[in-house]
């Protein structure tokens, strides 16, 4: 492990995994809705996300992608680690009250390259909200192998 708490390359194999759990609140929602500018009334309006097939306000899909991000940066790979890309799928609508989990599972390591590429997913509960795949530059035990890729 790396003196910030997270893994470096050296440490990454297929298999490993880790998890973020958050319960999303109206004021997340309603947070999220000032800083990204996404100001939907499907997120925002009860009344009128009452009317849609949605039945009632639903969080932004980048608000639950944003637990992933949480997960890989708070523990696996973790501190010192920089995105390259995510993609994700939504399947299924976040509501306020709900509790997400992100989970990510390392799925290939690229050792020479410090890079890792991970499978994401979000559930509350049982129900499979989000998934996709991230791709990581992570860091060296021993900063002298880095490369500036």
């Amino acid at each position: 492990m790396n003196p910030w708490g997270g893994h470096d390359i050296e440490d990454l194999m297929p298999g490993m995994h880790a998890s973020f759990t958050k319960t999303i609140s109206a004021q997340d929602i309603d947070g999220f809705a000032q800083v990204s500018g996404d100001d939907n009334a499907l997120h925002l309006d009860e009344e009128y996300a009452r009317a849609t097939r949605f039945g009632g306000r639903i969080a932004h899909g980048m608000l639950t992608g944003s637990l992933v991000s949480a997960a890989l940066a708070k523990h696996l790979p973790g501190p010192g680690a920089v995105y390259l890309s995510q993609q994700l799928e939504f399947l299924a609508p976040v509501r306020p009250g709900d509790s997400v989990t992100a989970t990510v599972t390392v799925s290939s390591v690229e050792p020479a390259a410090a890079r890792v590429a991970l499978i994401t997913t979000c559930h509350v509960g049982a129900r499979l909200v989000l998934q996709g795949e991230a791709r990581l530059k992570t860091t060296y035990r021993n900063p002298a192998k880095a490369r500036h890729d």
